[in-house]
Order: structure tokens, then sequence, then C-alpha cells
């Protein structure tokens, strides 16, 4: 930006990584400065990778500038003013606390790191570059559904009175064919956890982020289905031909686990989650009910646009959830974007996500959620791991 010399109104942005987090991530710097006033204009600077070839590729088809296979050479760059996190989870806290230290504001993918000493260290990184202006964030992208931030205002006004139980599960697919292959999502050294890290972290923090109150006891079990698969061959993509050595599956393949919840709306509230990569038929499940006092809602991502919302107050013969389609420009983030009734995917969560990102750069305050919330559900992940290693009927976060 201007503050570090460069010219005026520019934030020059660099990513480490570039496969699916990558797209996702390019696509939100193309276009949120196209749809919403950040304030500044990004500027996509350079994207980092290992493989040269591949880091090229991905900068032609994403946009970037320029491609590089150092990322510490990036990250020192003074020309550098976001670095962008989107590499294996084994990779960030590395990188990020590099970049923090090197002046760099932070936006990190979920979860924030493999371990609760990693991300310790990342949020007190973190919390020390605050001191001089530099802004972290972690990207759980979900909270930026609109049906979902909607959902979030409805709990805060008290609309479904005193939160009593929620229920999280978000269920997936991909791993059903046993002879799929091996992937770092499978790897404990790269990903840190496998279904429970990778998915049932973001039921994990929209509950949080829904009912306004911490997770404080876990009582869980994991579940690892297929210990061995197939290793692709060398240079070979996932479409390609297995070879036939096999890996070792090291992450869980399924978490279920019940929470208590404290403080907010919700304290004293007890929850349910379930996260898996083996549900079959299911393909992006996240569902989301929260059921209070006075009414209920609602949310399943395959429907994104919509929330359902019962409230006990309405006339005995008009019981029941109703549908509202969350797309009226006075619905979070939905006036800059088409007509009324007109539907937003996933992709726009992570524009939005950019957009809220840079704003609070520019503005010069502290993003949400933080590197703290992220450390706070590593904490959670840590808690249901434990409680699953002995059998702990509550283990405390």
């Amino acid at each position: 930006m201007a503050q570090d010399g460069h010219g005026p109104g520019r934030l020059r942005v660099a990513m480490v990584g570039h496969g699916f987090m990558g797209a996702a991530h390019s696509q939100a710097w193309r276009t949120a400065p196209r749809f919403f006033d950040l304030g500044v204009e990004p500027e996509m600077a350079v994207v980092v990778g290992r493989d040269a070839e591949r880091t090229e590729a991905a900068r032609r088809q994403y946009g970037w500038q320029a491609a590089s296979t150092d990322w510490r050479h990036v990250v020192a760059d003074p020309d550098i003013d976001v670095v962008d996190v989107v590499s294996p989870g084994s990779s960030h806290v590395e990188v990020a606390i590099a970049a923090l230290e090197a002046g760099k504001h932070v936006l990190c993918e979920k979860p924030l790191a493999n371990t609760v000493d990693e991300a310790e260290a990342m949020t007190a990184a973190a919390q020390a570059a605050a001191e001089r202006g530099v802004r972290a964030m972690v990207g759980f992208s979900y909270r930026r559904v609109p049906a979902i931030a909607f959902a979030r205002q409805l709990v805060a006004d008290g609309r479904i009175g005193t939160v009593r139980q929620v229920r999280a599960l978000y269920l997936q697919d991909w791993l059903a064919d046993e002879d799929g292959p091996m992937t770092w999502r499978l790897d404990k050294a790269l990903a840190g956890s496998g279904s429970l890290g990778d998915i049932g972290a973001h039921a994990i923090d929209l509950v949080e982020h829904v009912t306004g109150a911490q997770l404080s006891t876990v009582s869980g079990t994991l579940e690892t289905f297929v210990h061995e698969r197939p290793l692709m061959a060398e240079g070979v993509g996932l479409s390609g031909t297995a070879s036939s050595e096999r890996g070792q599956v090291t992450v869980d393949d399924a978490a279920f686990f019940l929470g208590r919840l404290s403080g907010g709306a919700a304290d004293g509230a007890i929850g349910t989650f379930e996260a898996t990569r083996y549900a079959t038929g299911r393909k992006n499940g996240l569902t989301l009910e929260v059921s209070g006092s006075e009414g209920a809602i609602q949310f399943d991502l395959e429907s994104m646009n919509e929330l359902r919302l019962y409230e006990s107050s309405a006339p005995a013969g008009e019981q029941g959830f109703r549908r509202i389609l969350v797309t009226e420009p006075e619905h979070p983030w939905m006036a800059a974007w088409w007509p009324t009734g007109h539907l937003i995917g996933y992709e726009h969560t992570f524009s939005h996500q950019v957009t809220d990102f840079v704003r609070a750069i520019v503005a010069g305050t502290d993003p949400q959620p933080s590197f703290a919330d992220g450390l706070h559900v590593q904490r959670v992940l840590d808690a249901v791991e434990r409680s699953a290693a002995d059998g702990s009927a509550w283990t405390v976060i």
C-alpha cells in the first residue's frame, strides 16, 4: 500500500499455493474490487508453488502477474503488501509467521494450523504484528454466506429466543471409493487431521459464529475406514493412473462429537456435530439447525441462498418452517450483486472474504475471524481428538 512507499491505493498480493483453494482465492481477488468499493486496488502480484511448470500454468490460468517457487523471497519482497496462504496446513505456521514479521498482512486458510502449539505461535505473531498495524485473518469463508450472516442477525436479535440445541453436519463422499488415490489431505503430517479438521472445522466455526457462543467441552469419536490407498504415479494428477504402491492413511475418515456451549444466547446449550467424507451420495452437505425457546433456524449449503425460519409466535394454523430467499439488497453483501431473486454461489463467499479483509486493512481495524478465533477452533479439534483417544466422556477445551 501507499504506507510502504508504493503507488497510492495499491495493495500488492502474493498467494502461496495454487490448488483448489488457490483457484477460489484467485477468483475472489479478481472479482471483489469490481463489485465492492474496497478503498484500495488489490493487485495479483505473484503466485507461489513448489513446481515451476505447474506454478506458471496457475499464473496464466488465474491471472497473476508473476510466478515463483521461493516463498521466502516473495515474503521478504518489500513490494508485497499481503500474503494469502492457501498451501497445505503443514506450511501455514512458517509462512504466516514469516510474513507477519516482514510486515505483511496475512489471510490464512483454515484450519489455522496442524497443532495447537503451531496455532498459538501464529496467534502470538499476529498479536505482535497488530501493534505495528499489520492485520491477520483466518479464512472461514462460510461465514460470508449471506444466509449465514442473516441467521446470525436473527439469533442476536432474539428471534428464536434462548438457544437450547444445535445440530451441525458436514457430509461429503469423495473418499467413499476405497481404491481412490492418496492425497495430501490423508497424510497427518501435511493435513493435521482428516474430516475433523478439513470440514469439521467449518461446522464448529459456523455454530459459534451464528450463536455467539463457544464450545467449552466435547466428547467425541473418530474412525478411519480405509487404512491404505494407492499412490499416484509420479507427475500424474488425481484423474491419472494409480501406481502399484500403496500409502498409509494417517487421519480420521469420520468424526462425531457432542459439545456444550457457553456464552451469548446459547449459554448452556448442547450440540451434535458430524464430519465425514464417506457419506455416500452427499457432495457438499453442510447443514446447520439451531433450536431455541421461541423458534428455530435451518440452513443447507446446497441451497445456500435460502434460510428456513420457524417462529412459535405464529398462529396455530400457520406453524412450521418458512422459506426465506436471502437475495434482497437488505441482506448482507447482496446489494453489490444481482437483482432480487437472482442467486449467488460458492465463489461469492470468497469475494466477500476478500472484501471484508481489505476493508479492515484500509480502516486499520482487526478483521474477523482473527487468528485467535482460529486458535480456539484448533483447541476444539484437539479436544475432540483427545476425547476420542482416551474415551473421555467430556474433555475440556
